[in-house]
């Protein structure tokens, strides 16, 4: 597989440095003066199309790939200055020209021929032609996207520039589901798609633009073909089809529609087919667009979930998926100045999970094997209403409301063999997880101006919170020895159960004042507040044979706890730019308050603490920058670790908090590297972070055999982590992409197992390498090999995988895509040694203006039955086999409006 792979890039060179004429020069003023980023394209005389195009680099330089024997028209466009044409003719050699531009003329004469570029550059804002890199096969924002320089666009649906994730997506200028980017990414068609915009150093905000350090936000906004706009557009799919046993269907409307007032966008789904358009796991994480106002406040109070271990798997380690999908969402500008937006989101799925999986304590070496069959339901649902008042650019008011509301039920069977002093024992388990939190997260923001100097900015959080999760095991041996529990011989089984209900209050508070020294300098005062009010209950009970019920009264099972937190701080930051270098020294004093009510006492704690951090910026050209981040923050914990009473993890691990936990410090070291170069579409960028966290709150966990009582505490050793990553990618010669990517992650944790002080490290890295085509006329190959390493205490697992994806529109009504991929999972001394693989097709046929589609589409075509997985614990390593969907194949229609 690997000679085929590296045949096959070899065989792509060779092609791409053949028959080709390269013309090369400088653009330059009227005084000889080099022009970085000019834009220039060859236009073929006799065909009309573009066959080449660039942008000069810092020298004014170019380079252009041409056919041989062709005459050409080559366009020169500069902003500011008039355009330029001159005619070149091609025979076998290179061309070397320079090219000086006419003087000034006027502006919108570049900007048409920016236009007609595949890519151009304006300020911090980076301009795709979606057309220029379309080959006929794309059919969603995905598919285009994924063709761009660049760009990247991960397993879980996010979008990818220059190694930073892009946290807001648009159309038209108007959120599309704020907060996420998957949806759009799986859902707007590729057909609709004129100019796709990147903007980075991204504010919502104009007026705090150049104050704060922007570089780590990205956004992305898509501009729509003009027969797009003021129209409705989308599409309708419905598709059944056959797999091994059952049969298989999809429904898949969607409707779009934009003018400058007002957009609505409508989407819905149903399908058995494993398409899973919001995961609960992006449930959980889908923030609504709210940003973390307190980022550079210096503390970390994070509201954890209690989400009892509900699993929050991919699609494709799913045996079987049906899903319900409905969201639909709006912006309206109600005058120039107050625009409405929002969106709801429902989704209802039932998932079957099938899974084996082997636990080793890395301490005693005792063994957990599991073959799990689990049954899970959730309904989930989303919904944010958001307004923005902004009557002139000196005053701006934002206010936004997300509730999040779900029901999640888990029933599990398990199949549990437990190795225990080399003693084994085997016995079934039942186990239920439910769940039904709500949470409601407003924001409200007061941006003013008074005249240019002064800047005041105004932002309050509020967060709502509430929880109630149940847990219920029901198993032939009792793990834990409880209080007032009945152990009766007469008794079957042991019925274990425990109901938990969490309430959460937390408001954020912060004014800033921004005054600008000069108009390179300026001074930033912060006066902020976090308040949090917390309130958790949980009560162990027992079930018995004949449907009495045992309450287990005794304190150690039981918590009834209050908490409060409070944190007042004020801050100093000074940014100034001096030549290349922009910096941000700071410092910020905090004044603490904690309180924790339980078992009829108060504990309490009071402190302050000065917290200072430190930006540097190097911008070494206009496209490669050099970034230093310093932090020093304060890290709490929140009412879950502080519940002194047991708390049931799961039917062998046992949780008791401590109340007199104290907070923990970490400096945080971070060193960022990034250039872009547009003469030939190479992007390079590197970065790495250094964590070492002093006081960290760790476990004490005590063994008995497999099973785990545990309590947290403050530990004198310090946790360190060390994390990196490099990317490497270039576009050549038009129709070519190739990059490499690795990324690695080191980690020490110090803990105490057993009584004694156990330190463990996991060292995992990841490397890839791919190549693709992207031609118009002929079929495109995308290549590609990821080597994963995990290495945890004692234990190294490999992941080889080769992939390839083919793609081929052909006459003028034909699309056939096809993907593979290729897995090889060990580990070092290959007791685990499996190879599996995955191929999926699809041909699309639409005549060309139709607007009926018919697709034949065949997933997993070659059966395979599992995949595997590992995963690493500060106690255990775990490795995973999951089954998967069967092969299912597809018969869809499509009509598109």
């Amino acid at each position: 597989m690997k000679n085929i792979l590296l045949f096959v890039i070899l065989l792509m060179t060779s092609i791409a440095f053949a028959q080709t004429v390269r013309f090369d020069g400088v653009i330059q003023d009227e005084q000889k003066n080099p022009l970085e980023m000019a834009n220039i394209m060859a236009v073929n005389n006799g065909t009309k199309a573009m066959d080449s195009y660039g942008i000069t680099n810092d020298k004014g330089k170019f380079q252009l790939t041409l056919k041989p024997n062709t005459s050409y028209t080559v366009k020169v466009s500069y902003l500011g200055m008039k355009s330029k044409e001159i005619a070149v003719s091609t025979n076998t050699e290179n061309i070397v020209q320079n090219i000086v531009m006419d003087g000034t003329g006027i502006e919108l004469e570049g900007v048409e021929i920016v236009r007609e570029m595949p890519v151009s550059i304006k300020g911090d804002t980076i301009v795709y032609n979606a057309d220029s890199f379309k080959s006929g096969t794309e059919k969603k924002l995905e598919d285009v996207l994924k063709k761009l320089p660049g760009v990247e666009v991960n397993a879980d649906g996010e979008i990818e520039v220059e190694g930073k994730k892009v946290s807001k997506l648009m159309v038209e200028g108007k959120d599309f589901f704020d907060g996420d980017t998957k949806l759009g990414v799986k859902n707007i068609p590729a057909d609709a798609i004129d100019k796709i915009q990147v903007l980075r150093n991204y504010n919502e905000v104009g007026a705090l633009k150049g104050l704060e350090n922007d570089q780590d936000n990205v956004a992305m906004n898509i501009k729509l073909k003009e027969g797009k706009k003021n129209f409705w557009f989308g599409d309708a799919t419905a598709g059944i089809g056959v797999a091994e046993l059952d049969s298989r269907y999809i429904i898949n409307p969607k409707l779009f529609y934009y003018s400058p007032k007002y957009s609505i966008n409508l989407i819905t789904n149903f399908n058995n087919i494993g398409e899973l358009p919001l995961t609960a796991q992006d449930y959980f994480k889908f923030t609504g667009g709210f940003k973390n106002m307190m980022k550079k406040g210096g503390s970390n109070f994070n509201v954890s979930s209690n989400d009892i271990g509900i699993s929050l798997l991919r699609n494709n380690r799913a045996k079987e998926i049906e899903t319900k999908f409905g969201a639909t969402n709006f912006a309206y500008s109600v005058t120039k100045a107050w625009n409405i937006s929002g969106f709801g989101i429902l989704s209802a799925s039932k998932t079957d999970l099938e899974t084996k999986s082997q636990t080793t304590i890395l301490d005693s070496g005792d063994q957990q094997k599991r073959d799990e069959s689990t049954h899970q339901k959730n309904n989930l649902g989303l919904f944010k209403l958001s307004s923005t008042y902004k009557p002139n650019d000196k005053f701006q008011f934002d206010y936004d409301i997300l509730t999040k509301l779900s029901k999640q039920d888990e029933d599990t069977e398990l199949l549990r063999e437990a190795v225990e002093s080399n003693v084994t024992s085997i016995e079934t388990i039942f186990t239920n997880k439910k769940q039904n939190p709500t949470s409601i997260n407003q924001n409200l923001s007061l941006y003013y101006t008074q005249r240019d100097k002064n800047i005041f900015a105004f932002e309050i959080q509020h967060l709502y919170q509430d929880e109630n999760p149940f847990y219920n095991a029901n198993l032939r041996t009792l793990p834990f020895d409880l209080s007032g529990y009945i152990t009766d011989p007469k008794q079957n089984r042991n019925d274990l159960n425990q109901d938990r209900f969490v309430k959460t209050n937390k408001l954020d508070a912060k004014l800033d004042y921004y005054y600008m020294v000069t108009p390179k300098s300026n001074i930033n005062i912060t006066l902020g507040n976090t308040y949090s009010y917390q309130d958790f209950n949980s009560h162990i009970f027992q079930m018995l044979d004949n449907g009495d019920r045992n309450d287990l009264n005794d304190t150690q099972n039981n918590n009834q706890v209050k908490y409060n937190f409070n944190d007042t701080f004020l801050g100093f930051h000074y940014k100034i730019l001096s030549g290349k270098f922009t910096l941000t020294p700071g410092v910020i004093l905090h004044s603490y308050s904690m309180t924790n009510t339980q078992l009829e006492t108060d504990y309490s704690q009071n402190f302050t603490k000065i917290l200072p951090d430190f930006f540097a910026l190097y911008q070494i050209k206009k496209s490669e920058t050099l970034t230093y981040n310093f932090s020093l923050s304060n890290d709490f914990t929140d009412i879950n670790q502080l519940a002194a009473g047991y708390v049931l993890s799961d039917y062998s691990s046992l949780f008791r908090g401590n109340r007199f936990l104290e907070n923990a410090t970490s400096q945080v070291h971070s060193l960022r590297y990034f250039k872009y170069n547009m003469f030939n579409f190479e992007n390079i960028f590197a970065n790495a972070t250094y964590t070492k966290k002093v006081d960290a709150i760790k476990t004490k966990a005590d063994f008995d055999g497999i099973n785990q009582s545990s309590v947290p505490y403050n530990s004198n050793l310090a946790d360190e982590t060390f994390s990196g990553m490099g990317s490497y990618g270039r576009s050549f010669l038009k129709n070519y992409k190739a990059s490499a990517v690795a990324s690695f992650n080191w980690s020490k944790f110090n803990n105490i197992q057993n009584n004694a002080l156990a330190t463990t490290e996991s060292f995992t890295q990841s490397y890839t390498v791919k190549a693709s085509t992207n031609y118009k006329n002929f079929p495109n190959l995308e290549v590609g090999y990821n080597a994963l390493i995990n290495q945890y205490s004692g234990s190294t697992y490999y992941t080889d995988k080769p992939f390839a994806r083919l793609d081929y529109y052909f006459w003028n009504s034909f699309s056939f895509v096809s993907e593979y991929e290729f897995y090889h999972y060990y580990n070092t001394d290959k007791t685990v040694d499996n190879e599996y693989d995955f191929l999926s097709a699809s041909l699309i046929y639409q005549k060309k203006d139709s607007k009926w589609e018919y697709k034949v589409a065949a997933t997993n075509l070659l059966n395979t039955r599992y995949l595997n997985d590992d995963s690493f614990s500060q106690f255990s390593t775990r490795v995973s086999q999951y089954t998967v969907q069967p092969r299912y194949i597809i018969f869809s229609m499509k009509y598109n409006l």
